[in-house]
């Protein structure tokens, strides 16, 4: 991810003419990214994800509450009222949990049936609270079509997700590794394709911008480093170091791709811009956190058995 990504942004932005009338594949390659996250998740994890539905409430309230109030007030104050800059820091928090978390809690020792049983929730959730979280806050000064995000959203998120899981239960959980020679593969591509797409249909708008880059790119590395330290506050109630990462990387990492296809196709794209930059910050700040959490839960197994 840490190279793929940067280099398939690079290939988009300056091969734009290549790929950007590609748009038409974009929610088709997603909902393939979509059914293949949730081939790896079964309908027993959810129910147990669902039998500690205080870490998850946490995580819904700090992505879909918190984090969106903070990017509209914040955007607001630096912005000004009306600018689509706003739209895509508002975009990037309330979109739903990235699932490369997934690799990066695995790798720091969280529960990962968990967070993977939350993306899959909030994946599922997330063509009705999108909608709902941009009207509430934007309301009359932002005009597009609720139903059809609603829509694109079921399409693109929720139904492969839903055939996932179910494939998952009806195969006993041996769909992902007997496809895993065919879907890895071609899943890294179609994320690829997504990411390539996305990039040439915003790089004339991003080569227009130029000044406005410089001021723009810290504000959403701060946000985005924001998110993170949202989530390591919102983990402290929970002891357990596998709950506690969980929460942190679910705060922290957006399906920044499906936030990049919902500003391009309904809002202005340079909404889209913000959402972008989300994704070359993401992961190396993943990799710091990483660090973090690490000298973290060192320190407190250290202190603990010192105590005892």
């Amino acid at each position: 991810m840490f190279v793929i990504i940067p280099v398939s942004m690079i290939l988009g932005f300056f091969f734009y003419k290549w790929f950007e009338n590609g748009t038409a594949l974009v929610p088709y390659l997603f909902a393939y990214l979509t059914f293949v996250m949730a081939l790896g998740c079964s309908p027993s994890q959810v129910r147990a994800a669902l039998r500690m539905p205080l870490p998850i409430l946490m995580t819904l309230v700090l992505v879909h509450v918190i984090a969106p109030l903070v990017a509209y007030g914040a955007g607001t104050l630096l912005f000004g009222a009306g600018s689509p800059y706003i739209v895509g820091l508002v975009l990037f928090a309330v979109i739903p949990l990235g699932v490369s978390s997934v690799i990066w809690v695995e790798l720091t020792g969280g529960n990962v049936p968990l967070v993977l049983s939350m993306i899959v929730i909030d994946s599922l959730i997330s063509p009705f609270v999108v909608p709902f979280v941009i009207d509430l806050l934007f309301g009359a000064d932002i005009h597009f079509n609720h139903l059809a995000v609603m829509k694109d959203l079921l399409i693109i998120i929720f139904i492969p997700t839903v055939l996932g899981v179910t494939v998952n239960a009806l195969t006993r959980g041996r769909a992902k590794p007997w496809s895993a020679n065919y879907t890895a593969p071609t899943s890294k591509l179609a994320f690829v394709g997504v990411i390539l797409i996305n990039a040439a249909a915003i790089a004339p708008h991003v080569f227009e911008m130029k000044g406005e880059l410089l001021r723009l790119v810290p504000i959403v590395l701060v946000f985005v480093a924001f998110c993170y330290v949202l989530g390591m506050f919102g983990a402290l109630p929970f002891r357990s170091r596998d709950v506690s990462v969980a929460i942190t990387y679910s705060s922290g990492m957006r399906n920044i791709s499906l936030g990049i296809v919902i500003a391009l196709q309904y809002f202005d794209p340079a909404a889209a811009v913000p959402v972008v930059m989300g994704i070359l910050i993401q992961q190396p700040m993943a990799t710091l956190q990483h660090r973090l959490q690490k000298l973290y839960w060192q320190k407190r197994t250290a202190g603990s058995t010192i105590t005892q």
